[in-house]
């Protein structure tokens, strides 16, 4: 997704150059707030408002809504209900990605970590979808928490199908917050072929 085009000018101002990095940024972090990229580039919130404007970039909830609808439209095997987080890309059998936002209902306690449930839920989720078939069930999973989340963070999960042998595919997960991994799984999906009765086959 391209998210702007800066002009190239003999002289580059300072503000060209912050542009030029905010759109980089964005590309690899799309989930940033105005607030996180105020910190980031050490300057106002409104002066970020005032480059994403100038560079045609939608704030973090509508660029969320934009990926998720055109990610939702590739899905098959999981409802948007057994999703957990919003799906914002999807290659079918190659790579998928999820975002969730940790909520107060999501807390072991008040002021508490995130319940591993989330996590590995997102990540499960995720790695279904990116199979990409009409039928998908877990088969095994192998999963390694590698930091408590907390109420506000953002996870940002990516599937990506690393093996497939005939209706089997290992699917490798790695959630972060920002840069940092917080989670990390592998997991054994079956897709068993779906017969014209929509009810699934033996595996070959």
């Amino acid at each position: 997704m391209i998210l702007g085009v800066v002009p190239v000018a003999k002289k580059h101002s300072r503000k060209e150059e912050r542009q030029k990095a905010l759109v980089r940024y964005l590309q690899e972090q799309p989930f940033a707030t105005d607030e996180e990229l105020a910190a980031r580039f050490k300057v106002s919130i409104p002066t970020i408002r005032l480059d994403r404007l100038a560079l045609g970039i939608p704030e973090v909830r509508e660029r969320v809504m934009m990926l998720a609808q055109e990610a939702r439209s590739r899905m098959r095997g999981v409802t948007d209900e057994e999703l957990v987080g919003e799906l914002v890309e999807l290659q079918p059998g190659k790579v998928g990605i999820s975002f969730l936002e940790v909520r107060p209902e999501m807390l072991l306690k008040p002021g508490g970590a995130c319940r591993g449930y989330y996590l590995f839920a997102q990540a499960n989720s995720l790695a279904l979808a990116t199979v990409g078939r009409e039928m998908v069930l877990t088969s095994s999973a192998r999963v390694r928490y590698r930091r408590p989340v907390y109420e506000a963070e953002k996870v940002v999960a990516r599937a990506m199908v690393k093996v497939q042998r005939g209706c089997t595919y290992l699917v490798s997960v790695h959630s972060r917050v920002g840069t940092e991994i917080v989670f990390k799984g592998q997991f054994v999906v079956i897709a068993p072929e779906v017969d014209e009765k929509g009810q699934g086959g033996d595996n070959p």
